[in-house]
């Protein structure tokens, strides 16, 4: 080996090369893990209004460690995430001492039942809100089309000035809905949104103008529908007992009425 210059000179070409790399690694290293490069400001952008100041000092004392450089990005995106009204987060470095986070926030839609709030993407989510929202309830598998059938048979109902106040979808995939003057609406299981149009053409034009209100409304007929209207209970009635005389009061209970509607 020591008889062949060339080979000499490549071996010590490498193990200077090595050197320096390590040198440059080690200088690197020492660099980036000094005091010298803080994090000085993490900037928070998005169309916030559930998640606050107080929420974003917490995350910042508790989980983004490190300076500019040694900081673990997903470490501090999935610690923003863990907000309640977080649905996405992106996070980058600024330099020379910034970290900007974006925040997308949940859009509240309804509620799913007691256990959760549905966003306007068809995602459930947990979190805390104090604003009147429609009931949905549905299979576990039916947050979506839930929330996808909502927005279609609200923009129908919006032509007779009626609005959901709940939304149900059964096991057997038939629908209801329940209006916030309390009517009931039985759409069933097919040609649900063609019903529903017919039934507030005629809702608008007639039963509107009659100034009638409905409590239930059945839509699964094949030409038409049937309503029911509370009926006012009549007046008590006196009944004379012949044998002493006593004047009884009966009074009636309230009942309603079925009509089928051809349309």
């Amino acid at each position: 080996m020591w008889d062949k210059p060339t080979l000499l000179n490549w071996t010590a070409n490498l193990l200077f090369a090595l050197s320096v790399v390590v040198m440059l690694y080690s200088a690197l290293y020492v660099v980036v893990h000094l005091p010298i490069f803080p994090l000085r400001e993490v900037k928070v952008e998005g169309q916030l209004s559930h998640v606050n100041r107080e929420q974003v000092k917490l995350i910042v004392a508790r989980h983004l460690k490190g300076n500019f450089f040694t900081l673990d990005l997903i470490k501090a995106r999935d610690a923003f995430e863990k907000l309640p009204w977080a649905r996405s987060v992106s996070v980058r470095r600024r330099w020379p001492d910034k970290l900007e986070v974006v925040i997308e926030e949940h859009q509240a839609l309804a509620r799913w039942g007691t256990i959760a709030l549905v966003n306007t993407h068809g995602e459930l989510f947990h979190a805390a809100s104090g604003s009147e929202l429609p009931m949905f309830y549905g299979p576990g598998d039916g947050v979506i089309e839930v929330a996808s059938q909502f927005t279609e048979f609200s923009k129908t109902l919006k032509n007779a000035d009626l609005e959901i106040a709940s939304l149900a979808l059964t096991p057997r995939r038939a629908w209801q809905i329940t209006t916030t003057g309390g009517m009931v609406v039985e759409l069933g299981r097919v040609e649900m949104q063609r019903r529903l149009v017919k039934f507030v053409s005629v809702y608008r034009n007639t039963i509107a103008a009659l100034n009638m209100k409905v409590m239930y409304a059945d839509l699964r007929y094949p030409n038409g529908f049937a309503v029911r209207k509370p009926v006012e209970a009549k007046p008590a009635a006196e009944v004379k007992n012949t044998t002493t005389g006593e004047v009884k009061l009966n009074s009636t209970k309230t009942l309603g009425t079925l009509k089928p509607v051809r349309t």
